[in-house]
């Protein structure tokens, strides 16, 4: 099985800098994109960021100009480096991918998400 494991999340002050990462463990043949979305209480989960394995990346307008994504596609790593936080980027990041991995069921092509790392902006 597939497993998607983000760290770096926590408590900063407006103004300040985060850097998320999210590693992919198993049996991966291919990530065609990664990426990261957030949710808050009662809403939907959004987009934050999405980079594909050629390096093109998508921003949700809210990040733009101040997240920016990268991967190591060797290591099947993707990182999120979060600066000019505001408090209304409150929400739980998850990770997310999309490509082919191997488990008990064989070869399958889906999309695979992590459990989500709190990140908090106080005023």
């Amino acid at each position: 099985q597939v497993r998607l494991v983000e760290s770096g999340g926590g408590l900063v002050q407006a103004g300040g800098s985060l850097r998320l990462s999210c590693a992919a463990s198993g049996i991966i043949y291919s990530f065609d994109a990664m990426g990261w979305y957030r949710q808050t209480p009662g809403k939907q989960r959004d987009l934050v960021a999405t980079i594909t394995s050629g390096g093109s990346t998508n921003y949700g307008d809210t990040v733009k100009g101040r997240f920016t994504i990268s991967r190591d596609n060797p290591k099947y790593t993707v990182y999120l480096q979060m600066n000019s936080l505001k408090p209304e980027d409150t929400a739980v990041y998850y990770c997310a991918a999309e490509g082919v991995v191997e488990g008990i069921f064989g070869i399958r092509r889906g999309d695979y998400w992590g459990q989500g790392t709190q990140v908090t902006v106080s005023s």
